[in-house]
């Protein structure tokens, strides 16, 4: 097992959901993986969380502990020594500080930003209902995205949609020479709350791209919070396209 590269806690998770035809996502998939679907639709997913007592290689880095990141990413598989992998590729990442987004472009090649962003969370307690509001600034206007939620928040049901999104714990990110690589993020199954209202507000294409411009105007076909939980990110590898995996 690859050794443990970050530990951080993710929290207060909204996440949208759309559905999108395959051929948009095929020049994003990773060499090595293929799309993976939830009854026959592929989504992609506007993901915004708190990110918590970041710590990289055990160590607290001052200042870039807490922040926003909002995410717009995809789900694919691939196949391991026991089996069936499943994981997400990340169209592009939004953090508010540059050094944060620098570390990830070099360690991964992940497509990170460094924009200004806010965020409101309100709630009465952690089983009972409240809301989740993140905002990020691009070319002078803000886009947002946010759930309002109430009750208590559940395990998923099996093999529902809630369920496909959040049980994807691996990453994957092309590499300029063609190749991937792989990392595995470990966190317990999350909780979620259904929203009772949501928000989307902004021209997501023209930060996203056109090709995405479709799916994201669309009325997303579940919205969600996820509890969120401690989350450890382990040291990316290069995917092999036969067998193995060499050390990036």
């Amino acid at each position: 097992m690859e050794p443990v590269f970050l530990t951080a806690e993710w929290r207060h998770l909204a996440m949208l959901n759309f559905p999108i035809e395959p051929h948009v996502l095929e020049p994003y998939v990773p060499c090595g993986t293929e799309l993976d679907a939830w009854n026959g639709t592929t989504y992609v997913s506007l993901v915004a969380f708190s990110f918590r007592n970041t710590r990289v290689k055990g160590l607290p880095i001052p200042f870039h502990r807490s922040f926003e990141e909002i995410n717009l990413r995809f789900y694919i598989r691939s196949y391991g020594p026991e089996g069936l992998r499943r994981g997400v590729v990340f169209v592009r990442e939004v953090v508010p500080r540059r050094a944060i987004a620098s570390v990830a472009r070099w360690l991964y090649n992940e497509n990170y930003v460094a924009c200004p962003t806010r965020s409101t969370i309100t709630g009465r307690g952690p089983d009972q209902g409240g809301s989740v509001s993140y905002s990020w600034k691009h070319r002078g206007q803000w886009l947002t995205i946010g759930a309002e939620h109430s009750s208590a928040p559940e395990l998923p049901v099996e093999n529902s949609e809630e369920e496909f999104i959040t049980d994807h714990y691996w990453g994957y990110s092309s590499q300029t020479d063609g190749s991937t690589v792989e990392y595995r993020v470990e966190h317990p199954q999350w909780r979620v709350w259904p929203a009772t209202k949501y928000t989307a507000a902004g021209d997501f294409g023209s930060f996203y791209g056109p090709a995405f411009t479709a799916a994201l105007r669309q009325t997303p076909t579940s919205v969600f919070v996820a509890d969120g939980s401690p989350v450890v990110v382990r040291k990316g590898a290069t995917l092999k396209r036969a067998a193995g995996y060499e050390q990036r």
